[in-house]
């Protein structure tokens, strides 16, 4: 891999003046891409937009924009016209194009980047105040948390980001937030140099796109980027982040666990969210009224105070506002009980370590896991959890390596490894019903609900990613859902 780490725009010259009437080329055109168009025009700059797809390409030449062929860019001298480049979070440091931009000496933005000085130029109102989300699993929740408390205490305020609303958008709104909880992935952070946060916070750093950064220490030096601002935030209940806190360039940094907070940080004494990290002792919140439930949605919980309380929020807000938050689907979400046995959706847990959370919030799992684990070790999360393992139901790519570990540190349980076509032993109603990996999914339920009895949970957490049979984690979370609500009583208790 190339590596590249981009540098903080030290003079903006002054903000964003330089790229009046220059070229600015847009690598990729996604959502991310899209929200560049309108604040490029509004700062004088011509944007240029280049994608791999012919689709994409297409689409923005139909929509007038002007557009390069990567083997034009590519040619000596084919990237002199560009004053910056700004990339979508999806290209990696190596891309030809990223790669041979530096190389040239031409700046290369992330997205956020180029969304920061937009903000810090007051191009659509006054500066907002940050709150960054970033960690392997969590982020989402924490985000939707943060915002909920910021609702709650009558801010006005937007959920942005990796969460699905670009920045860019959301500055762009009328009337503005004043504002922003912003979700930011690695690959965000990692083209984003120059963002100082009002507050940020690290969730939790575990393998997960190792293959982009080219290795732990990279992805979490990418992760720690959320702690260069006015107050950082680590989990201290994780062994990355809380290493990070003594990396971090916050002007304060404080912690969370899921346990008795010492001074300075927050968190759970006899089911209370507790701060001690902002006032003497202030109880925030009943760990009862937490959603989701467990430790995660607990930890989420208190990263979303954190963030929250830094700015001055009243703990009567915070816990306002987490009452108020209920999960989004397909993270940790409850699809229906059925003869005692609770049927509960965390497609979103794309992770060993996000499965892992998922696992140990509920006392007896038939596991529903499998998908591409990305070079993700699974030896762990199995030997940690495999005392709340009543069965195990596995599908997709990596389905072997995931059965491997159950039989050398789980051999007790029951396991079932699906294959793509498998559908064998459905009705021929539910044949007609599902089809392709919609199919699997059927049958690893009602395999799954067999397992089951009267307490136990059939938990959907694939520690994996979806797109060897799936759309995405949210196709694969639909299916799910879908196959449970086609199950009746008979289904429980009675496996094949």
């Amino acid at each position: 891999m190339v590596e590249h780490t981009p540098r903080a725009l030290r003079s903006p010259g002054p903000m964003l003046e330089f790229l009046r009437g220059r070229d600015v080329l847009v690598a990729g055109w996604g959502v991310s891409g899209r929200s560049l168009i309108d604040p490029l025009r509004d700062i004088g700059a011509r944007p240029v937009v280049t994608d791999a797809g012919t689709a994409a390409m297409t689409e923005a030449a139909e929509l007038g924009l002007a557009t390069a062929a990567t083997e034009s860019l590519l040619e000596p001298g084919g990237l002199d016209r560009f004053a910056l480049v700004i990339t979508s979070p999806g290209w990696r440091p190596d891309s030809p194009v990223l790669a041979t931009a530096v190389a040239e000496g031409v700046p290369v933005w992330g997205d956020v980047e180029f969304a920061w000085w937009v903000d810090q130029a007051r191009l659509y109102g006054p500066v907002r105040k940050w709150l960054v989300v970033t960690g392997t699993n969590g982020k989402t929740t924490t985000t939707q948390m943060t915002h909920a408390i910021l609702r709650a205490a009558g801010i006005p305020s937007v959920a942005c980001g990796n969460i699905g609303l670009p920045i860019l958008d959301a500055l762009r709104r009328t009337p503005g937030p004043q504002v922003l909880a912003v979700e930011l992935s690695s690959f965000q952070l990692h083209w984003a140099p120059s963002v100082r946060p009002e507050a940020g916070v690290v969730l939790n750093v575990a393998e997960d796109h190792l293959d982009w950064h080219g290795g732990l220490d990279a992805y979490a030096a990418a992760k720690a980027r959320a702690l260069m601002g006015r107050v950082g935030v680590v989990g201290l209940d994780d062994p990355v982040a809380a290493a990070l806190a003594r990396k971090s360039r916050a002007r304060r940094t404080v912690g969370f666990r899921v346990g008795v907070p010492a001074d300075g940080e927050l968190g759970v004494v006899d089911g209370k969210l507790l701060d001690r990290a902002f006032t003497k002792a202030a109880i925030l919140a009943e760990v009862r009224d937490i959603s989701p439930p467990g430790p995660a949605g607990v930890a989420d919980a208190l990263a979303a105070a954190a963030l929250t309380r830094s700015i001055d929020v009243a703990p009567q807000f915070v816990k306002e506002g987490l009452q108020e938050h209920k999960v989004g689907p397909h993270r940790a979400a409850s699809v229906r009980e059925l003869a005692g046995v609770e049927f509960v959706d965390d497609s979103k847990a794309t992770n060993p370590h996000a499965a892992r959370s998922s696992i140990l919030a509920h006392e007896r799992v038939v596991w529903l896991a499998g998908g591409l684990l990305k070079g993700a070790h699974v030896e762990d999360l199995v030997e940690e959890t495999a005392e709340r393992l009543v069965a195990a139901v596995l599908f997709g790519k990596d389905a072997p390596v995931i059965a491997e570990a159950l039989a050398r540190h789980a051999p007790d349980v029951p396991v079932v490894e699906l294959g793509s076509g498998d559908d064998a032993g459905m009705s021929a109603e539910l044949t007609s019903e599902f089809d392709g990996a919609d199919a699997v999914m059927a049958r690893a339920v009602r395999i799954a609900a067999g397992y089951a009895n009267r307490g136990d949970t059939v938990l959907l957490a694939p520690a994996a990613a979806s797109l060897d049979m799936f759309a995405d984690y949210t196709h694969r979370g639909r299916s799910f859902v879908a196959a449970v609500q086609a199950l009746d009583e008979g289904d429980i208790g009675s496996p094949e």
